[in-house]
């Protein structure tokens, strides 16, 4: 039997805190500065939803609409994440 016995501590959404991180999510894709995790969501300053992402090497979203506040993710909802524009 092979184990895996590592616990590496500051990995995943820890990992991008302060970031402009971008939120695939079941339905949408939300981007914006990850400023707050706890266990049930993620809160966004300067969020936005991509409605239209364009190249990936591109520096901008086709279409990007601002969201008007702080913005919370359901966690659950997240498929993946990261650095993207």
């Amino acid at each position: 039997m092979k184990k895996i016995i590592d616990e590496v501590s500051g990995e995943g959404l820890d990992k991008l805190m302060g970031e402009r991180v971008t939120l695939f999510c079941c339905r949408y894709i939300y981007t914006g500065k990850l400023v707050g995790i706890d266990a049930d969501c993620v809160l966004l300053e300067e969020a936005g939803i991509v409605y239209e992402t364009g190249a990936f090497d591109k520096k901008h979203w086709a279409d990007l609409q601002p969201l008007p506040n702080a913005w919370y993710v359901q966690k659950q909802s997240i498929e993946s994440f990261g650095l993207l524009k």
